[in-house]
């Protein structure tokens, strides 16, 4: 499959849930990427942003199997 470089958002939450999340999406071969705008926004000196609002993005062509993958972990 074609690597188009977009990605897609697929999860927002806590720290604890996007770990897990990354942890059991990097075993079934899917990287991912976490957006923390508030740990950005301090490291930048501004208090912007949300603790548990992280983000969790993947790339567009894993989206669907990455959604699945999350939907089994958070309906647990």
């Amino acid at each position: 499959m074609a690597h188009t470089g977009e990605i897609v958002l697929i999860y927002t939450g806590g720290e604890v849930i996007i770990r897990r999340l990354e942890a059991e999406l990097q075993q079934q071969g899917i990287q991912s990427i976490i957006k923390d705008g508030f740990k950005q926004g301090l490291a930048a000196g501004f208090g912007e942003g949300v603790p548990s609002a992280i983000d969790l993005y993947v790339a567009a062509e894993q989206a669907e199997q990455a959604q699945e993958i999350v939907k089994a972990i958070v309906e647990d």
